[in-house]
């Protein structure tokens, strides 16, 4: 773990930008740096996955300034980056899109991470803080026990699509280490666990086990769970990642990639249960089902943990939303949401 005085870009009172600033995590970071006090924030994304909802609060704030942009587009980055202190990569393709579009998402989070370090060069941005995943230590039956940092990838057994993305993280974390060696870029990784929270989306497999469960149980529905329930999820609130993002950006440390994991890791059958009881319907009891060979799953072979120890060292994070708390706030604003699609 390096460190230098030059390495820490405070949020107060400087220009941000967040690549894939759209998103669920995206526009929660932008919300916590504008708490902080950060003088502007650029949002910069492509709007392809329908995620102007998630900013449309932030329009008419004269600290934000929204590019619609392509990664894939070096000029367009070029641009955007002039005068900024620091940056948040959030963009990609999760294991889902991976499955439609291997290609397409070779292109974006490869050459997509290449163009924002290349932009970064030519423009003197300080830091970079770089969305990777826990997706880095693979699937199937290896991933067990605690996942730390030096843990290795495990391929056997999992569909191409997840191995696909996980590998595209490992390639994103070497190019930041790449352009660390070369051109003295600071970056920090945070290697996310699944994220949940408000402004939930339908694109995060494992996610899916939280909105539909949650779908199912408003039709009155039992929810389903796949195999025997025994499978661990490791989940992380998104509160609690744009707090990470922060505190990269703040954190004298470069080159280094953490851990960014909720408080503990849940079964399937666990995280059923507990959100038939936050809806109020703990009498549906979930249903145990055979997996469906046609849809993509990541599965592990066993208990696991990812641990986030590291990221305490690091970067002083460690999450402060457990399991119960985030799934309230999120069925909350479901609701919400649903009541407020209903009254237009």
């Amino acid at each position: 773990m390096a460190h230098k005085d030059t390495a820490a870009v405070p949020v107060k009172g400087s220009k941000l930008m967040v690549i894939g600033g759209a998103s669920l995590v995206g526009s929660a970071t932008v919300d916590e740096m504008l708490a902080r006090g950060a003088e502007q924030v650029v949002i910069f994304d492509n709007l392809s996955f329908g995620g102007q909802p998630n900013i449309a609060h932030l329009l008419d704030n004269p600290r934000v300034k929204i590019v619609q942009g392509d990664i894939l587009k070096l000029h367009q980055l070029l641009a955007a980056t002039e005068g900024l202190d620091g940056i948040v990569h959030l963009a990609a393709y999760m294991t889902l899109n991976f499955d439609r579009d291997p290609w397409g998402g070779i292109d974006v989070n490869i050459r997509g991470l290449q163009n924002v370090l290349e932009a970064c060069r030519a423009n003197r941005v300080k830091k970079v803080i770089f969305a990777s995943s826990n997706a880095v230590y693979g699937y199937g039956p290896g991933v067990k026990g605690d996942l730390v940092e030096d843990t290795p990838f495990h391929a056997a057994g999992a569909p191409p699509a997840a191995i696909l993305y996980g590998a595209s993280k490992i390639i994103g974390e070497q190019l930041c280490r790449d352009a660390h060696r070369k051109h003295g870029q600071d970056y920090i990784v945070l290697r996310y666990s699944t994220v949940y929270g408000e402004r939930q989306h339908y694109r995060a497999a494992n996610a899916l086990y939280i909105v539909e469960t949650h779908d199912a149980i408003k039709r009155g529905q039992r929810p389903k769970v796949i195999g025997d329930g025994s499978e661990t999820k490791h989940f992380v609130y998104v509160g609690d990642l744009a707090r990470a993002n922060c505190m990269a950006l703040e954190a004298p440390t470069t080159d280094v990639a953490v851990n960014t994991s909720g408080p503990a890791p849940v079964t399937t059958l666990e995280l059923v249960t507990l959100v038939a009881e936050l809806s109020g319907r703990p009498d549906l009891t979930p249903e145990l089902v055979e997996p469906d060979p046609t849809k993509v799953r990541l599965t592990s072979g066993g208990a696991f943990e990812i641990v986030h120890t590291a990221a305490k060292a690091a970067i002083g994070w460690e999450p402060k939303v457990d399991m119960r708390e985030g799934l309230r706030r999120l069925l909350a604003w479901r609701d919400a949401e649903a009541m407020r699609n209903a009254a237009e």
